[in-house]
């Protein structure tokens, strides 16, 4: 109902995120349901469903919040006037994840899953990589301007690199395999070098 995106997410909407992730962790995508959320709200169901009037509403929202998360902690951690250091950064919070926990992964992993049958969460999954991209393509742009990078299209990069990383983080989830992230994270530095860096 409401809009709680970034500062304007009231302290319930955000209590209601976060009860999200409890159940997605422990139920999954598939049996999540409005009340495995209330069971993990500590207040009403109704409160919940004042918010969001539907499940898929209030998933919807959740891939907003996950993604305001994702920019808090670059904010965070990120304070380098140099290009290359800022683009290293934000592929190292990437391929962390928004969080660490493998159940959550793999929830998430069956909600994406989802994508190409339900339009509301096909359209925020293609918001979120949209402004990621645009968050990649404009350090890209800014090692341009500076003369670090090479003149490239800084779009066709940012597509790359985040292809590169929704694979290694799917691969992991599905096969368990620890060393994919690491290998992805070599594989993405020499791009960097062989593709962008200026002189290299």
């Amino acid at each position: 109902m409401g809009d709680d995106t970034g500062s304007e997410r009231s302290e319930t909407q955000t209590a209601i995120m976060e009860a999200t992730y409890r159940a997605l962790c422990e139920q999954g995508y598939a049996d999540l349901t409005m009340q495995s959320i209330a069971d993990e709200f500590e207040k009403s169901k109704s409160l919940i469903h004042y918010h969001y009037d539907t499940k898929e509403e209030l998933l919807v929202a959740f891939l907003d919040y996950l993604l305001d998360g994702f920019l808090a902690k670059v904010e965070e951690t990120d304070d380098s006037d140099d290009p290359r250091e800022r683009l290293d950064t934000l592929v190292d919070i990437l391929l962390s994840g928004p969080e660490k926990s493998e159940d959550f992964q793999v929830a998430m992993l069956e909600l994406r899953s989802q994508a190409p049958y339900v339009e509301a969460y096909r359209e925020a999954f293609a918001a979120n990589d949209a402004h990621l991209v645009a968050l990649l393509a404009d350090t890209v742009r800014d090692g341009i301007e500076t003369g670090a990078f090479r003149d490239v299209d800084p779009e066709r990069v940012a597509d790359t690199i985040l292809v590169m990383v929704d694979g290694a983080r799917s691969r992991s989830v599905l096969f368990g395999d620890s060393d994919t992230v690491a290998h992805t994270r070599e594989a993405i530095d020499g791009y960097v070098r062989s593709h962008l860096v200026a002189g290299e």
